[in-house]
């Protein structure tokens, strides 16, 4: 039977996730900084869950508003015209528009939902205590945090828009109320991911591998 894993924590080493310095803290005290680069070091990021939870639910009322709420308002002689982002994708869609469509339809509606609905599994399981599957749990997250800034890209989209149609008084756009939801919702769902530590995840696989081999013995 092979040897129990014994993790980081056990050993009191920490990990620098500036320069991926593994180290241990001086003697007396709980936590320390980087040899190498002088970035403070801690086993765990403190009240993790919480403050994850807290941008999380912030991030998912923001999300109703940010597509219910028109993101940008077109201004013609003919009078004004504003549009959600689902119209938005409706009105992209044709035989030659149809890649933007789709990019905007998954960058600003499906990937955002999906990164809340992630993260709120993330957190559910390690509030559970879940040992199955860590090293799957650890790639979701890893996903999450990569695709994240992508869903900027609607932001950058109607900027883009507002600067360049500008043709006074004939035509001019200018960004909605549902833009700054949306932008809100980005940078919350971000902090999120900030937040969680994935380390976390390991922790109750760790302990049942360290437990197993001492019920054994008794």
């Amino acid at each position: 039977m092979s040897a129990p894993a014994i993790t980081a924590l056990q050993q009191g080493l920490q990990n620098c996730e500036h320069c991926g310095l593994l180290s241990r803290p001086a003697p007396g005290a709980e936590e320390g900084h980087c040899p190498r680069c002088g970035t403070h070091l801690h086993f765990r990021k403190r009240d993790s869950l919480q403050r994850t939870v807290a941008y999380l639910v912030a991030a998912a009322v923001c999300y109703i508003p940010a597509n219910v709420l028109p993101i940008m308002t077109t201004v013609t002689s003919g009078g004004r015209e504003s549009d959600t982002i689902m119209q938005g994708v409706i009105l992209l869609w044709s035989p030659t528009g149809w890649p933007l469509s789709c990019i905007i339809l998954i960058a600003s509606i499906l990937i955002p939902s999906a990164k809340i609905g992630a993260m709120f599994y993330l957190v559910f399981s390690v509030r559970k205590g879940s040992v199955q599957t860590p090293a799957k749990r650890v790639k979701l997250f890893k996903i999450v945090e990569a695709i994240g800034r992508w869903s900027m890209i609607d932001v950058f989209v109607v900027t883009f828009t507002v600067a360049l149609i500008q043709l006074q008084p004939l035509m001019s756009v200018e960004p909605a109320a549902g833009i700054f939801f949306f932008a809100a919702v980005v940078v919350l769902t971000m902090m999120a991911v900030e937040c969680f530590d994935p380390r976390l995840i390991w922790d109750p696989a760790s302990s049942q591998e360290i437990q197993t081999p001492e019920a054994q013995n008794v």
